[in-house]
């Protein structure tokens, strides 16, 4: 029995030795655990406050350059937008450096063309829409489509409508007036240009008339045909040069200038003659006049 105490007395204090070395060991091994935790969570906590330093530089950073490139962009579509003003502002006055200034002058009585003075170019006017068949009718190259459309929109309207005369140079002008002169004596001013005064020597100007009133224009202002071009031929680019009671050469039913349509369409709503503008004014429109 004694011996059975002995051994299990002995086993006992094995056990309690076992146990105790095990958790000498365990806590041993926690403390190990505990200060590499520690180290860890040190260098963790360090690369996060590196990592959080760095993003906040980095978002600076970004902020900087975005407010950079903003601010470099206004300046580059400033620039863009000076640019293309430069080039709008170097395309009109190319454009205004291409129309001839003459074009818009107020010549009754006013300005001068001298006898050198031509179109650049003149086109024959379709015998269809002429007075005499016969005869060239010659007008402003240029111009001829805006007239070509009016004479075409009036037939189609079923207007009688003929041209008996467009450009004439200054010699012509001179012959014409002589000629009056001869036979009206100093009434010939009333209703005729000397040369160098006359807007036929622009190649942009006609004297309508009809199939059955010719050249006496007789009654040409009580007719469909001056009705209808009172009514649209700005529609097309002409006025009526000398309406009733200017002051440059009794009423031309018959007499109508290409003036361009921004011009003539102006003239037309603010119920307006052509001569009663001031030649500045009327010079701001000569940038359209092809337009």
């Amino acid at each position: 029995m004694r011996l059975v105490l002995i051994v299990l007395a002995t086993t006992v204090c094995l056990a309690v030795i076992y146990l105790g070395y095990n958790n000498y060991q365990l806590r041993k091994y926690n403390l190990i655990l505990e200060k590499e935790l520690a180290s860890t969570t040190k260098i963790m906590s360090d690369t996060i406050n590196s990592l959080s330093e760095n993003l906040s530089r980095t978002e600076k950073e970004r902020d900087e350059f975005e407010q950079k490139y903003n601010n470099e962009k206004i300046r580059v579509d400033f620039l863009a937008s000076q640019i293309s003003v430069i080039q709008g502002t170097i395309g009109l006055l190319e454009k205004l450096n291409e129309t001839d200034v003459e074009l818009l002058q107020k010549y009754s009585k006013v300005y001068f063309l001298n006898e050198n003075y031509a179109p650049g170019t003149l086109t024959r006017i379709n015998p269809e829409y002429t007075y005499n068949t016969e005869k060239e009718y010659m007008f402003h190259s240029r111009v001829l489509p805006y007239l070509e459309s009016l004479l075409s929109d009036a037939a189609n309207d079923n207007i009688d409508i003929k041209i008996i005369s467009a450009f004439r140079s200054f010699s012509e002008q001179s012959d014409i007036k002589y000629n009056y002169k001869m036979i009206y004596g100093s009434g010939a001013n009333q209703f005729s240009a000397d040369q160098g005064y006359s807007e036929h020597q622009l190649g942009t100007t006609v004297d309508i008339t009809t199939s059955k009133i010719g050249a006496s224009f007789s009654g040409f202002e009580k007719t469909e045909t001056y009705q209808w071009l009172l009514n649209n031929a700005h529609k097309y680019g002409f006025i009526l040069s000398y309406p009733e009671d200017n002051d440059y050469y009794q009423f031309e039913p018959w007499h109508w200038r290409f003036v361009g349509k921004s011009l003539s369409e102006s003239l037309h709503e603010e119920n307006k003659n052509f001569y009663d503008l001031e030649q500045r004014e009327i010079n701001q429109y000569l940038l359209f006049f092809f337009d």
